[in-house]
Parts: C-alpha cells; sequence; structure tokens
C-alpha cells in the first residue's frame, strides 16, 4: 500500500492568513519545518479508505523509521486473513488518533496469534473484575478478594492500562495506604479527644448544655473512627493483585506482573508466648497481654478442663486443647468421620464463616484433609458426649435437626463459630485464668505435643500443615520446665574439671583451716623463743 514522507512548516501568508506549505522559501533550509509520514491503511468494511498520518518529526530518518514500523504491523498478516488486517488497521486507526507509541512489532504478532486486544484497552480495574468472576473457590475466599478489590486495589489502580502497569505505580499505590494511615490516626485522636473533653462538660446549667450541644455537632461532623491499612492487610492486598496478574500472564494477557516485585514492610508474626508465673502476676497488675498469641501451661490447661467439665460443649474443648483442631474443623466434624472403636477421625470437613453467615466447606488446602489418632481418654469423652446427644434428639423429637455432626446445638443444628469463640471467651474470664484465644488451645496441644517428644512431622500432620517448618516457626513455644531441662542436658554435654560448688566451699574452708594452724604454730613458736634464758652477761 502508498506511504509516504513529505517536509513542511506551519508559517503563514502574512496578509491571507493561509498555511504556505510547500510553497514556504524557508523549507529550502534543512533545519526550517518538520517531516510527516502518511501510510494508506485496508478499508474500512464499509469500503471507506483511511490512512495513518503522524507529523513533527525532526529528521527524515525518524519520520522514515515510524513509516517503515507501520509496514512492518501491516505486514504481519497475510492476504487471506481479512480478520487479522482489519485488527491491524484498526489498531494503526486508533494508536494514530489518539497520537500514541506505535506497538511493538514482535508483541502484537503475540497478541494477534493468542486472540487477544491489540491496542491494549484492558484497564486493571477491567481485568480484576473479570479475574473475580472466573474465580471458583468458596464464598468467604471470593469476599476476601473482592475487599481487596473493592476497598484498595481499584480505586487506586484501577484506571491503569494493564499491559502498563509498573513496579512505581504500585509503590506509590502503598505510599498512599500509609499516609492515608497517618491521617487516620491523627483524625481519630482528634475525635477522641472530642468526645473526652464533652464528657467533662456537666449536663446541668444552660451554659453547659448549650456547650455541650455545639460539641456534639462538632463531633458528629467529624470523620467516623476508622481501622488503619495494616502491615497484614497490605500484604493480602499485594498477595491478591499478584495472583490475579499470575493468572493474566497465564492467559497471554500479560507479561509481566509487577506485584512481585513491589517491596512492602514485611509482617512479623507474633510468636507464642506461655503464661508463666511471673507473666501472670504482671497480667493482674496491668491487664496487658505479653503477646497476641498465649498459651496455657499443662497446669492451666487442665484447670480450665476442669472448671468447663459441666459444660454442654466440653467435649470439643477437651477434642482442641489435646488434638489441636481448628474452630471451623471442630464445629464441621461429622459423626461418619469420627471413629471411637479404632480411635482414629478424620478432618474432611469445616463451618467457616462469610461475614456473618456461615456455609459449609472442605478443608483449604490438601494437607487439611487428614486422620487424627485419639488417646483412650478423649475417645472416652466423646463417647459420653455422644451419649448425652442422643439423649437431646429423644427430648427434641421431631423437630431435631438431623445435621450428622458431633457437635452441635441444643437442636441438633449447626454450632455458629463466631458465637462458639464467645462462648469460649465467657468461659475463660468465669475461670479467672489469664486469657487465651480458642485458637490459642490449638497452639497449646501443639506446644504440649512438641514437649512431650513427640517428633515434628507428626505434629505437623496432627495440626495439617503442609511444611513442618509452620509448626516450629509458630507453635513451637517452649514450656519453661523443658526449656530448664533441655538447658542441664546440653551444659551436661560439656566435660569440665571445675567442683561443684560444695567441693569448692568445702576446699576453701580447708585452705582456710591449714592458714589458721600454720599461724597459730608459727605464734606458738614465737612464745617459745621468748621464754629462753638470757646469755649472761
Amino acid at each position: 500500500m502508498k506511504g509516504s514522507t513529505h517536509r513542511r512548516c506551519y508559517c503563514r501568508d502574512p496578509k491571507t492568513g493561509k498555511p504556505l506549505g510547500k510553497k514556504c522559501p524557508k523549507l529550502s533550509s534543512r533545519k526550517h519545518g518538520s517531516y510527516s509520514i502518511r501510510q494508506e491503511l485496508p478499508p474500512r468494511e464499509d469500503g471507506t479508505r483511511r490512512s495513518f498520518s503522524r507529523a513533527g518529526y525532526e529528521t527524515l530518518k525518524a519520520a522514515q523509521a515510524d513509516l517503515d514500523h507501520v509496514r512492518a504491523l501491516i505486514g504481519l498478516t497475510d492476504a487471506d486473513d481479512p480478520e487479522g488486517t482489519a485488527l491491524i488497521a484498526d489498531m494503526l486507526e486508533e494508536v494514530g488518533d489518539e497520537k500514541a507509541p506505535l506497538p511493538d512489532v514482535e508483541e502484537t504478532r503475540r497478541r494477534l496469534k493468542s486472540g487477544q486486544d491489540l491496542i491494549g484497552r484492558l484497564t486493571v480495574g477491567d481485568w480484576l473484575d473479570q479475574w473475580l468472576d472466573g474465580k471458583r473457590i468458596r464464598k468467604s475466599g471470593v469476599t476476601r478478594y473482592e475487599t481487596d478489590i473493592r476497598m484498595h486495589l481499584k480505586p487506586r489502580i484501577g484506571h491503569h492500562r494493564l499491559d502498563r502497569l509498573r513496579v512505581s505505580h504500585l509503590t506509590e499505590m502503598f505510599t498512599a495506604i500509609s499516609d492515608a494511615n497517618a491521617e487516620i490516626l491523627e483524625q481519630n485522636a482528634q475525635h477522641r479527644e472530642a468526645l473526652d473533653e464533652l464528657a467533662t462538660v456537666p449536663w446541668k446549667g444552660l451554659a453547659n448544655r448549650a456547650r455541650r450541644k455545639s460539641m456534639k455537632a462538632a463531633i458528629d461532623a467529624m470523620p467516623p473512627f476508622r481501622r488503619v491499612t495494616g502491615p497484614a492487610t497490605r500484604q493480602r492486598v499485594k498477595a491478591t493483585l499478584r495472583a490475579a496478574l499470575n493468572d493474566a500472564i497465564a492467559q497471554q494477557v500479560i507479561t509481566f506482573n509487577p506485584a512481585t516485585h513491589v517491596e512492602i514492610d514485611a509482617v512479623r508474626k507474633p510468636k507464642a508466648l506461655v503464661w508463666t508465673d511471673e507473666r501472670v502476676a504482671k497480667w493482674r497488675e496491668t491487664g496487658e497481654k505479653p503477646s497476641p498469641v498465649m498459651v496455657w501451661t499443662p497446669k492451666q490447661t487442665g484447670a480450665f478442663l476442669d472448671f468447663v467439665a459441666g459444660d454442654r460443649l466440653y467435649a470439643m474443648w477437651h477434642l482442641i486443647a489435646f488434638r489441636g483442631l481448628r474452630r471451623g474443623e471442630a464445629c464441621g466434624q461429622p459423626w461418619s468421620e469420627t471413629n471411637l472403636d479404632t480411635h482414629f477421625l478424620t478432618v474432611s470437613a469445616q463451618l467457616v464463616q462469610d461475614g456473618w453467615d456461615v456455609e459449609t466447606s472442605e478443608p483449604k488446602t490438601d494437607s487439611g484433609y487428614r486422620v487424627i489418632a485419639l488417646d483412650d481418654d478423649t475417645v472416652g469423652v466423646l463417647k459420653r458426649h455422644r451419649e448425652h446427644q442422643e439423649a437431646d434428639r429423644a427430648e427434641w423429637g421431631s423437630a431435631w435437626v438431623e445435621t450428622g455432626l458431633v457437635f452441635t446445638q441444643e437442636d441438633g443444628s449447626w454450632l455458629h463459630p463466631g458465637k462458639v469463640s464467645d462462648l469460649f471467651e465467657r468461659l475463660v474470664v468465669a475461670s479467672r485464668l489469664p486469657p487465651i484465644r480458642l485458637h490459642d488451645l490449638r497452639h497449646g496441644a501443639a506446644t504440649f505435643m512438641l514437649a512431650a517428644g513427640v517428633d515434628v512431622k507428626v505434629v505437623s500432620d496432627t495440626l495439617g500443615h503442609s511444611d513442618t517448618r509452620i509448626t516450629r516457626d509458630i507453635y513451637q513455644s517452649v514450656l519453661p520446665q523443658v526449656g530448664k531441662n533441655a538447658a542441664e542436658a546440653t551444659a551436661k554435654l560439656v566435660p569440665l574439671q571445675r567442683k561443684t560448688e560444695a567441693e569448692q566451699a568445702a576446699r576453701e574452708a580447708a585452705k582456710a583451716a591449714g592458714k589458721a594452724k600454720k599461724k597459730a604454730k608459727a605464734k606458738g613458736k614465737g612464745k617459745k623463743k621468748g621464754k629462753q634464758k638470757k646469755p649472761k652477761e
């Protein structure tokens, strides 16, 4: 197809005001004017002609290079491919109208072969919506992704073209989130100060009531209390975007994932600490927990289980405390997967929350499917629980809800995981033991197994971890006595010639006695010499 380069200027006739074009007398100078290109494109579907035009090149060489680039793009399709030819022509027409850079020839060839949009009009927001619609995971997972997309990703980077998303865009996004956090903290502090000041104003008196009314109006006009976006949430937002962009790469929509290269603050996972006597004393004095994750000692766990022995869900607390089931796994454990004769149960289902709604789900990972051995005492506890459940079934009669689960409400219906956690917290407060969360019973189970010398691989399998490193990093809280025993065993490995403290004291005493004896002997000799007769003069 026809294409050409030409030089022109934008000088105008001083009399008529019309462009001089090629008639400009200054065009004879190479430094005057600029070069332009024009390339004929395949006609539109209705047969009308169209072309690609661009001006403003300083040199003929630069203009010719872009003209060759346009021709190379047109040459990507064969004459017997009218659909591909039309796509290339549409792309070049839009690029020319938008004055956008010419697309890379090889990238365009790849997009053409894979059936992708040649001009990359897909935005990050459009792709995230498309990606989320295609997710086939449990509802709570979709809700989490949707929250990240709606609250953070679309408002901040959704307008960017997907194929032009860069690491710098993501760095700016997370910087903006940090700046917003600082603003939220400041606004929350101002709101709190205003409420505290309002609390000091008396109710009585006309002036006081007027002041209170004015202060309340000012407080109502303030932004409401808001939560900041913490490090864990920022990491989760990054993970959501990384997963979405990885799928875009898999579908050959893009070739680069900037979310894998952006750096944000790392999340330091809290280590589980044991409620030692010293920590309990400080907690009783200040009311502060040393760590978000706290673990009871065996004695404290036994005291709690004794305290709740008459609770209807005692068997659940016992099972979590000794075998480390997750809350949702315990709530969703069916009798069909609980074999008390062989002392095993199989974790194959769980109840999960989506907001406040509850749904049944399979374990999140393959390692979540697992067989857990039961000790004799736990089997006895579950047998007594089953007897009580049978009595409840008979009492409710036709109103009984048959769910087939081990732990249920009084009428046999599902337990709400959130209400189970609330009940546990109330029982802990009533027991007057130091506070832990329900999930911390699971931490305790892992700690007790490790302290009892159970192989870490067995502990990891019991807990449903995919890697033993997770078990070591998160759950290996060493009980004080276990640590003391380990220290003593380590010290005994090193041979030392030092005497024990008793031996050293005895040696020092003997040494002191010897010195005293020598001193006394020396005094005795001195006295004996003094008694000798004086020589005659």
